[in-house]
């Protein structure tokens, strides 16, 4: 198990794979540091089907964030500074 480049709580950009975005950032929820993965908010989300129980009695589907690979996510902070960097060399 290597060295995490995040934590939870930090800003991060997806940089690759389906929910790849360069407009939207969302906060680190969870890091699932034996899988190699975390749960960004606002990205991947599931739809989990629930039972009926009490506090659902008629059942319900439940819209959560699933998990992402920790190389496809990137420190808000140094994707803004890899921008500006590109930006002002095209410039």
């Amino acid at each position: 198990m290597a060295k995490s480049h995040i934590k939870k709580g930090d800003e991060v950009y997806v940089i690759s794979g389906a929910h790849k975005s360069a407009e939207r950032k969302g906060k680190i929820i969870q890091v699932l540091r034996k899988k190699d993965r975390v749960i960004v908010e606002g990205f991947n989300m599931l739809k989990k089907h629930v039972r009926k129980n009490q506090k659902n009695p008629e059942g319900a589907i439940i819209e959560r964030e699933g998990s992402i690979h920790i190389s496809n996510v990137m420190r808000a902070d140094r994707f803004e500074a890899r921008r500006a960097k590109r930006q002002e060399a095209s410039a």
